[in-house]
């Protein structure tokens, strides 16, 4: 991590976002090796994101009430 790294991630922070907010971006901006690192310590967190990404804007059956 770089100073720079730590800055950005200290304004973040800052801005309050919920960490699995935080998680799912990370999870988007991730190169290979560390998604599979992210997936592997938080499985439920991916396999939402990837339900969301295919739903029509990013909502599930059960918050449509599609079935």
């Amino acid at each position: 991590m770089s100073l720079y790294d730590y800055q950005i991630g200290y304004r973040i922070w800052l801005q309050g976002h919920p960490f699995y907010a935080m998680l799912q971006a990370a999870m988007r901006q991730a190169d290979i090796d560390n998604l599979e690192k992210l997936k592997r310590v938080f499985p439920e967190v991916w396999a939402e994101l990837q339900a969301r990404y295919r739903a029509p804007g990013g909502m599930l059956p059960e918050e449509t009430g599609d079935k």
